[in-house]
């Protein structure tokens, strides 16, 4: 099918002239005599492959023409003509995007050349635009298939590790579904702090491992009924730093690990196993702090019954500023007190993932909270 050329000019004979000169080179031309008939001419059918205009006409004049092509048919090249040698008017066509500026009259071999220049300029550009737009599609179709894969890969980590939490939950009865509920209420205490999905799930990770060192911790001083003594006191709390050699490793847990070596921290600096205090403890192991302290005193243990939400509220806000930070207590309290019952209950019920059931929450959906263990 031969090229169409779109032939603009207010004189017929020049038309004629060029419509003839390109016929016998093989291209189809279709003639108007005005800026305004070509561009009703391209509205009705835009499919040219190039457009050859005069520039001084009546009416709209070239340029002008040409402004609008620019605009509204960047693809199609534009080959300028005048009967003026005028190097302000050929520089004026240059910078507003023309191909060519020929002078009349024409010379048919340097005619048939600008245009066949002309008309594979074209061509070559609706070539790149076509592999531009397939490769768009390519990559955005390979690029859900990664994120799609990346999230199965993800939640294949996710059920990792809780395999790793219920394993340590197998080991100390005491404390079975701590690391679940912990997480749910840190999730949650962290969503009310408006902080985004990322670090929701490097928040959620490090308190469902805070206590994965406790693997590392002999039997006879994690499973000991009664008080430990001060040597076997050193030996529990070795755990926060041992866990995190074990999680730092991984390299999607790298930030949760900060989490878990912080976890025991105290606002104040009484903390271990380094002492750090304020803004020093990662925001994870400040928020984790508030949370763990719900559940430990609300869960019930062999030796007693747990505490009531009223009774861990007034614990949390009494040690604002001395083991927790008072901003996240602050939020703890814009939270609905019977939140904390609702959300235990449901972790309970839960049969998924409690990692990605807790990350799905809405954010209007309420709570989170976890106990601070030895």
């Amino acid at each position: 099918m031969p090229e169409r050329i779109l032939v603009v000019d207010d004189e017929q004979p020049v038309r004629d002239l060029v419509a003839a000169l390109l016929s016998a080179t093989g291209y189809e031309t279709t003639l108007v005599p005005s800026a305004e008939d070509a561009i009703l001419r391209l509205q009705q059918d835009p499919d040219y492959a190039l457009v050859l205009t005069d520039i001084m006409m009546t009416g709209k004049d070239g340029l002008a023409l040409l402004d609008h092509l620019g605009r509204d048919y960047p693809a199609i090249p534009v080959v300028m003509c005048s009967a003026i040698n005028d190097l302000r008017v050929a520089t004026s066509a240059f910078r507003r995007g023309a191909f060519d500026y020929l002078l009349k009259p024409f010379d048919r071999d340097e005619l048939e050349d600008t245009v066949a220049r002309g008309v594979e300029h074209g061509r070559l550009r609706k070539q790149n635009a076509t592999y531009r737009q397939n490769l768009e599609a390519i990559v955005n179709t390979r690029t859900g298939r990664l994120r799609s894969t990346m999230q199965d890969l993800e939640r294949s980590y996710d059920t990792t590790l809780e395999a790793m939490g219920d394993a340590l939950d197998l080991r100390d009865q005491e404390t079975e579904g701590h690391s679940k509920r912990v997480t749910a209420y840190t999730i949650a205490l962290a969503r009310a702090k408006g902080l985004d999905a990322d670090e929701l799930r490097t928040i959620a990770r490090g308190a469902f491992l805070h206590d994965i060192g406790k693997i590392a911790t002999p039997d006879a001083i994690l499973l000991k009924p009664g008080r430990l003594d001060p040597d076997e006191t050193a030996i529990m709390r070795q755990h926060c730093e041992r866990g995190y050699e074990m999680v730092r490793k991984i390299p999607f847990l790298f930030d949760a690990a900060e989490i878990v070596y912080a976890h025991q921290e105290r606002f104040d600096g009484s903390g271990y196993p380094r002492g750090l205090r304020g803004e020093q403890i990662p925001l994870g192991a400040r928020i984790f702090a508030v949370a763990d302290t719900l559940d430990a005193m609300t869960s019930d243990r062999p030796y007693r019954k747990g505490a009531s939400i009223e009774a861990a509220t007034a614990e949390i806000v009494r040690c604002s500023g001395t083991q927790f930070d008072p901003e996240i207590v602050e939020v703890f309290l814009s939270l609905p007190p019977e939140s904390w019952a609702e959300l235990r209950a449901e972790i309970e019920h839960l049969t998924t993932s409690v990692l990605a059931a807790s990350l799905r929450r809405p954010p209007a959906a309420t709570v989170a909270h976890t106990g601070q263990s030895q």
